[in-house]
């Protein structure tokens, strides 16, 4: 990396090396990979939040997932696997509060026993151990639950990725600018990029990352970029338990593996509190957190995307189910009755809910592995949900493996 450390040395003209767009755990994690990796990169992070983690990072069930759903040879299954073992490895060295607990995935009615098996089968091809239960087996690890049988997963954990992502900032040195929404990119082939913020200040640097989440498609176009996806984003509300004592820690549904959504959950997290959901129904804004969040232009992106009306016309059954979970605490009661029998209506508390990015191609595919695309002198990731926040890691270390190979190439006499 002499010619990366060069570079810094001769950056007239250039306020920076690399540039990252979004200060959320992966934006983070890669400034933290490209900086242990190439110790003199100058990195600046632009996140418009006034902190860190305030969208897709800091808003999920915080759990760290073993990579047992995901396709084996997938970056997901990759990434999930090893990101796991390295997260709990940097919350121990951290002292970042986190705890292996284990999750059970129970299959609660007949139907859903092949899809059990086959995530038996899919864990080994991706190495993680599991092991099956019977129904008589099931209160041994939750005393509340009930089914017809479970695997259990002994590598899945819960922590703060929170605490996470401002270790990420801290440890990595960059120079991490809060409230600096970007408005406008101008690239220049052989020059590299400048971005001019909301407050008016212009940043040039040899390469940009595109770790913005939500907006990553905007921010792509912006470059002048078709990213070739739209981000459709999808809410997902959360109930807190009020009588924690019915869950001891993780408990799953068996998925639906035509969706890349996991189902309503149980997840006991690090702070002893246990959080039920989420479900997913559209979100009518980016950052749409409740239904009364409402931004017209981007509502409309949505609509005029192609792939929205085609995922809609083929899981409008999903979708409507989802919706009335969504609009009536008692249907999403009875959801959750199905794997904890105890619970009643009200033992659910309303708690801050989450969106995904999801990103959704134009024949109305929904992405189902992590999207890094590269164009001249950027590097765009466009599909980064859950488990990525588990991944984050070596998610980083790739995006950051090619900005820094760009970065070698600028500056090449």
């Amino acid at each position: 990396m002499a010619q990366v450390r060069t570079a810094s040395a001769r950056g007239a003209g250039h306020d920076c090396d690399v540039l990252v767009v979004g200060g959320g755990i992966v934006g983070l994690s890669t400034a933290y990979a490209i900086t242990r990796a190439a110790p003199g990169t100058r990195v600046t992070v632009l996140e418009k939040e006034p902190g860190p983690a305030r969208h897709q990072t800091g808003r999920n069930s915080g759990v760290i997932h073993s990579g047992v759903y995901y396709r084996p040879g997938s970056l997901k299954a990759r990434y999930a696997v090893r990101g796991a073992a390295e997260m709990v490895k940097f919350c121990a060295e951290y002292g970042i509060p986190h705890a292996v607990t284990g999750k059970l995935i129970v299959a609660t009615e007949r139907t859903e026993l092949p899809r059990l098996h086959a995530l038996v089968q899919r864990a080994r091809e991706n190495g993680i151990p599991v092991r099956e239960l019977g129904a008589a087996q099931i209160p041994e690890h939750e005393p509340e639950v009930r089914g017809l049988a479970a695997i259990h997963v002994g590598t899945t954990g819960v922590c703060d990725y929170v605490a996470v992502a401002r270790q990420l900032a801290h440890a990595s040195g960059a120079e991490i600018r809060y409230g600096a929404e970007v408005r406008h990119v101008d690239r220049r082939p052989g020059l590299g990029v400048a971005v001019r913020t909301r407050s008016g200040d212009v940043l040039r640097a040899r390469v940009m990352v595109n770790c913005a989440g939500l907006h990553c498609d905007e921010i792509a176009r912006l470059t002048g970029d078709d990213p070739g996806m739209r981000i459709v984003p999808f809410r997902g509300e959360y109930y807190e338990l009020a009588r924690p004592e019915l869950v001891r820690g993780l408990v799953y549904p068996v998925p639906d593996p035509a969706f890349p959504f996991l189902g309503v959950h149980l997840t006991r997290g690090i702070d002893g509190g246990v959080h039920i959901g989420p479900n997913a129904v559209p979100a009518l804004a980016r950052e749409g957190y409740g239904w009364g969040v409402v931004r017209p232009r981007e509502l409309g992106g949505t609509l005029a995307w192609p792939g929205s009306w085609r995922i809609a016309r083929r899981h409008w059954r999903y979708g409507a189910g989802e919706l009335r979970r969504s609009l009536s605490k008692a249907a999403f009661t009875t959801a959750v009755r199905r794997l904890l029998p105890a619970v009643t209506e009200d033992d659910l508390v309303a708690a801050p809910a989450g969106v995904r990015a999801q990103a959704v191609l134009a024949d109305g595919t929904l992405v189902d592995d992590f999207l890094i695309r590269e164009a001249a002198h950027t590097v765009h990731v466009l599909n980064a949900p859950s488990p990525a926040a588990t991944a984050s890691l070596p998610i980083g270390r790739e995006v950051g493996r090619r900005a820094l190979a760009m970065l070698e190439e600028a500056v090449r006499p």
